[in-house]
């Protein structure tokens, strides 16, 4: 058999599932992962392998009504992410069903020339009676190859998937070597870490106005990492939030972030963080360049 290489993209609402479906295709954690609707901010990419296969997953960001810089980017983003792309996977929530917003990218979806396959995911949370008529309206609005029901929480279905999509992407080689699994630095993988601490423990106290600069980044000669991090807030409240009753707050994010920062990079890492004020701090080009994100007028 001769290898084959493609770019599958990624694409959904906001808590569809992207992230963690990436993730279980690739059979680690490549993407954060959160409650939390819109987390994914650049085209953070997955690279599975299914036999002589090696697939590119681009997981774009949920696509979404765009009012801020700061959306628009991320939307932007999200739509390049699935330009260069050899297939194209539709992730629905079919918990959730068929929204507005699922609609609207079928519509965007229309004019895309890429081979597609619509992927109803949280089959295993989903009423079973419903998984077959979202299937059969999806269908009716856009011409699918195939269509997978999975659950990337439990696993099922997701080989059945990762099998159709090694076999649509084409001939070629490889594009990465066999234990590379994302194209993330490590330097924005520790942004993007923390990032999702913030969200996981703040939940809804601390909204999207916040990001994660990665400051410093060095290795030092014992070959362990030292990293400083400031985290970027709109308003003196929101860092109150952040550093909690005597800093308590700020610390328990620093140490879960620090020790999945180490078992990802498989070394020692010592972080700093630190939080600042910046109201504007989604109107900054240089945090854009950070996070991936292309700026947009």
């Amino acid at each position: 058999m001769s290898e084959r290489c493609g770019l599958v993209a990624i694409v959904g609402a906001p808590n569809a599932g992207k992230s963690t479906l990436v993730n279980a295709l690739v059979g680690q954690k490549v993407a954060i992962v959160s409650p939390k609707a819109q987390t994914t901010r650049t085209r953070l990419m997955g690279v599975a392998i299914e036999g002589e296969a090696q697939i590119m997953l681009v997981d774009t960001p949920g696509i979404f009504e765009p009012r801020r810089r700061l959306d628009r980017a991320m939307v932007q983003a999200a739509w390049g992410g699935a330009t260069d792309a050899d297939l194209i996977a539709l992730i629905v929530d079919a918990k959730a069903g068929l929204g507005p917003k699922v609609m609207s990218i079928v519509e965007g979806l229309k004019s895309r020339p890429e081979p597609k396959l619509l992927v109803l995911n949280k089959v295993d949370v989903a009423a079973k009676d419903k998984l077959l008529v979202h299937a059969q309206r999806l269908t009716k609005a856009l011409p699918f190859e195939a269509v997978f029901m999975v659950s990337a929480t439990t696993g099922d279905g997701v080989a059945d998937l990762k099998r159709a999509l090694a076999q649509r992407v084409p001939e070629g080689p490889w594009h990465f070597p066999e234990d590379q699994v994302s194209d993330i630095t490590d330097r924005m993988l520790a942004a993007e870490v923390t990032r999702e601490q913030l969200y996981l423990q703040l939940h809804a106290e601390l909204p999207y106005a916040s990001a994660v600069e990665t400051e410093q980044y060095k290795e030092r000669t014992d070959g362990s990492v030292e990293i400083h991090q400031q985290i970027l807030v709109a308003r003196p409240t929101q860092r109150a939030i952040v550093l909690g009753k005597g800093g308590a707050q700020i610390k328990a994010i620093g140490e879960r972030a620090r020790k999945e920062i180490a078992d990802q990079l498989g070394r020692k890492v010592h972080l700093y963080l630190h939080v600042k004020v910046k109201p504007d701090w989604d109107e900054d080009r240089g945090l854009y360049r950070d996070i991936g994100l292309e700026w947009v007028e």
